[in-house]
């Protein structure tokens, strides 16, 4: 072994380009592994991962304190079945008026409790600080974003109590609780209830939960429990972005797992395959066959186990950041996606160099096989005999010698050309899959813009969101608004709590009146809500409630109904929401005013200008700028891009091996060629000219396979509904643009090694003959 160790390590020194490239291609792999992996991981259950971080309740129980005392209320976390539990929490129910917090009013379930942390239901605090003195308050934060903190410091009103002051806000996936605050608080605030939070040992279905919820209450008083929901009725209702992402996402991985593999066998494979020659010399020298295996094993070792160690820290350095873009539009507070999971490290800070040592054990046995004087011959370069019919029929063409000559060498190696191939081919279908996606995407954020410009936004004050109201009635403000230059379309909106006659969960409702032409491109089906009884949705909400177009649904609101019918489908919008014609509110609430009008400007149109005109029109209106962009566009497009520079700089590598060891196993026939008057141009036209004709024949298999990949995604979002005009991204330029990503990629690679071989000296490449 000592033998082996010297000369693996000779041979590490000697061939230092080769085993950096090595280490930089296991180093790649690693971080693109790892990155795939952790997502395939997140995204394979995010729900039940972030519900899991934040030791989110089973099951959320209600009891009448009137009927069930604390002490009785504490002794079920005792009970057989029982995993954890916390509480018994005091809770009480307080009304909010509309526009507090930019919430739409109603009621705020207001819990106390001394603290976020805990064994079941770890609140995460946002911004500010617990509540830990009378008439402070954090409220629970859903709204997507962060609060920002010129909101701390905001007081409600308690009818017969000191009014709270919000000192912090913070997310629960849980849902236990809209608002905490101190229990010495909670006592002021007179509460009827109290929870119970559950962890129990079986947790899998609706009948094991309640019967556990069963057996931790026997013995309470009839009548204590008045309510309860669990953990698989959020999981149902969940309705984040990350489910919509869950597609591309496990594409993607399994993209990045196909291509590390492939290039790292094809990598280090032809490290072994050119070192014949190396092999041959160490059998003349004494080294038995095992030896000689050990020694290429040790070799390829080094640099693998460095490469992939760097590999693991960088893929965990940027797996925080990807992972939180990927799953920024998670609707369940702020669940916690940090980094990968510790098994995801260990696999690859064993499994790729496991992958390296196996690659090379099977050239490695083949030459096991072969004496000292044919591992000689077999190293020098590749048997004429490979793809010799096709190199004449190339030769006898009109293309410059040059280029005849390159397009023939893939056909000398045909298992490397082969494996430079499929990693071409992957390289390519996933920069069209990311050029797809980046396409639709970008045509959904246009989506509801239509041919105007920017989204100005303007609220009504009042009384209820603490700030002056406006001195115009609805009608004329939205006449004054309708007025100002550059302003063709203006929509009023009200908003309202509603209950679905039959539907368990509530539901919020925009009520709408004016219409404009760019509003209906947000439709991927049937039409804008226009007369009485008439409603529109996005795909979650429709799906989650097992309705679709046609349908029609009773909406009820203070004690007042009305019938709809759905007439359209949104492409997107929340899952707790829908949309309707202002002459469908005026049965339910006759009075009702505009809280909002949005504003679509002309193109034209100075949006800021605009802002500052709307405001003046009445010291009660507050206008801004809407944001142009979204959530889902951000997240696809940033996560799509890191994906497709990973993936074809890992195929550009193993291109780049390719070359490498192609011109050094030819050294003798360039030195060769240069002799008889090859110039060194020609030299790098030869060169290049061998890949670009396999990164040609990549780009043609695999744009068609991005291209169905592409199709895959869009038509398995469940949250949005792309319509065809989104799906529709491919016309001439940017097919002919991805068919030449996969000659960039393979010239990217190529053009390195090609201008070494054409500055290497005629007696520097036959000094051994």
């Amino acid at each position: 072994m000592s033998a082996v160790w010297r000369a693996s390590r000779a041979a590490v020194k000697r061939r230092r380009l080769q085993t950096f490239v090595i280490g930089l291609v296991v180093l790649c792999s690693t971080t693109t592994v790892l990155l795939a992996l952790g997502l395939l991981d997140a995204a394979s259950s995010p729900f039940d991962t972030a519900y899991a971080a934040q030791r989110g309740p089973h099951t959320v129980a209600t009891f009448d304190t009137a009927k069930a005392s604390p002490e009785q209320l504490a002794r079920t976390a005792r009970r057989p079945g029982v995993e954890a539990a916390a509480g018994p929490f005091e809770q009480s129910v307080l009304d909010v008026p509309a526009g507090w917090l930019w919430m739409a009013g109603g009621s705020l379930t207001v819990v106390g409790r001394a603290d976020p942390g805990g064994p079941v239901d770890r609140i995460e605090l946002l911004e500010g600080h617990w509540a830990t003195a009378p008439g402070e308050i954090v409220v629970g934060w859903t709204s997507g974003g962060s609060p920002g903190p010129e909101l701390l410091g905001t007081r409600l009103e308690v009818p017969g109590s000191a009014p709270l002051t919000v000192v912090g806000f913070a997310a629960g996936m849980s849902k236990s609780a809209d608002a905490w605050v101190t229990p010495g608080q909670m006592t002021a605030l007179r509460p009827a209830t109290a929870q119970m939070l559950y962890r129990f040992t079986g947790s899998s279905t609706d009948a094991q939960l309640d019967s556990a919820l069963a057996r931790a209450t026997a013995g309470l008083p009839e009548g204590s429990l008045t309510s309860a929901h669990t953990h698989l009725d959020l999981r149902e209702a969940f309705s984040s972005l990350a489910d919509a992402y869950v597609p591309f996402m496990t594409l993607f991985g399994v993209l990045g797992l196909l291509v590390s593999a492939l290039i790292v066998g094809n990598v280090v494979s032809g490290a072994v395959v050119s070192g014949y020659r190396h092999i041959g010399v160490l059998k003349a020298l004494g080294f038995t066959p095992n030896q000689v295996v050990a020694v290429y094993l040790t070799m390829t070792a080094v640099p693998a186990v460095v490469g992939s160690a760097l590999g693991t820290l960088l893929g965990n350095a940027l797996a925080e950041p990807v992972l939180r873009v990927a799953f920024s539009g998670i609707e369940t507070g702020r669940a916690a996606v940090g980094g990968v999971g510790t098994w995801v490290s260990v696999v690859c800070l064993l499994g790729m160099p496991a992958l390296v040592l196996l690659t090379t054990l099977v050239p490695a046995l083949r030459a096991h096989r072969l004496s000292a004087a044919r591992a000689i011959s077999a190293g020098s370069a590749p048997r004429t005999a490979h793809g010799l019919r096709i190199q004449r029929v190339l030769g006898g063409s009109r293309l410059p010698r040059a280029v005849s000559m390159g397009l023939g060498q893939p056909f000398a190696r045909p298992g490397r050309a082969l494996l430079t191939l499929a990693a071409i081919v992957l390289g390519v279908t996933t920069v069209t899959l990311a050029a797809g996606l980046t396409s639709t995407m970008l045509k959904y954020s246009e989506a509801g813009r239509g041919s105007g410009g920017a989204l100005v936004r303007v609220e009504a004050g009042g009384p209820l969101n603490g700030r002056t109201p406006p001195v115009l009635g609805d009608a004329q403000i939205e006449e004054r608004l309708r007025s100002l230059p550059g302003a063709p379309q203006v929509r009023a909106r009200a908003l309202a709590q509603v209950t679905l006659v039959g539907q368990s969960r509530p539901a919020f409702a925009d009520f709408y009146r004016g219409t404009g032409a760019s509003y209906a491109t947000q439709l991927a089906k049937g039409r804008m809500p226009e007369a009485a009884g008439e409603v529109m949705a996005g795909p979650a909400f429709l799906t989650q409630r097992g309705l679709q177009l046609g349908d029609r649904v009773t909406l009820a609101l203070n004690g007042r109904q009305t019938t709809a019918t759905i007439v359209g489908e949104l492409i997107e919008g929340n899952a707790r929401a829908l949309e309707a014609s202002w002459e469908t509110l005026l049965p339910l609430a006759p009075d009702a005013l505009a809280v909002e009008y949005e504003v679509r400007l002309a193109r034209e149109a100075d949006a800021r200008a605009y802002a500052e005109a709307a405001e003046a029109v009445d010291p009660g209106l507050r206008a801004s700028v809407s944001d142009s962009g979204n959530t889902a566009t951000t997240t696809v497009v940033t996560f799509s891009s890191v994906f497709t520079v990973l993936l074809s700089l890992v195929a550009s590598l193993g291109v780049f091996n390719t070359v490498l060891l192609s011109t050094r196993e030819r050294r003798r026939d360039l030195g060769m060629l240069k002799s008889i008057g090859m110039t060194p141009r020609q030299v790098v036209v030869m060169t290049v000219t061998s890949v670009a004709g396999v990164g040609a024949a990549g780009g043609l298999l695999g744009i068609p396979l991005g291209a169905l990949a592409h199709r895959l995604v869009v038509d398995n979002v469940g949250i949005v509904a792309f319509p065809e005009s989104m799906k529709d991204v491919w016309d001439a330029p940017l097919l002919t643009g991805l068919l030449l990503a996969g000659v960039a990629i393979a010239v990217l690679g190529a053009l390195v090694p090609a201008r070494s071989a054409a500055r290497m000296t005629i007696a520097s490449a036959l000094h051994t003959e």
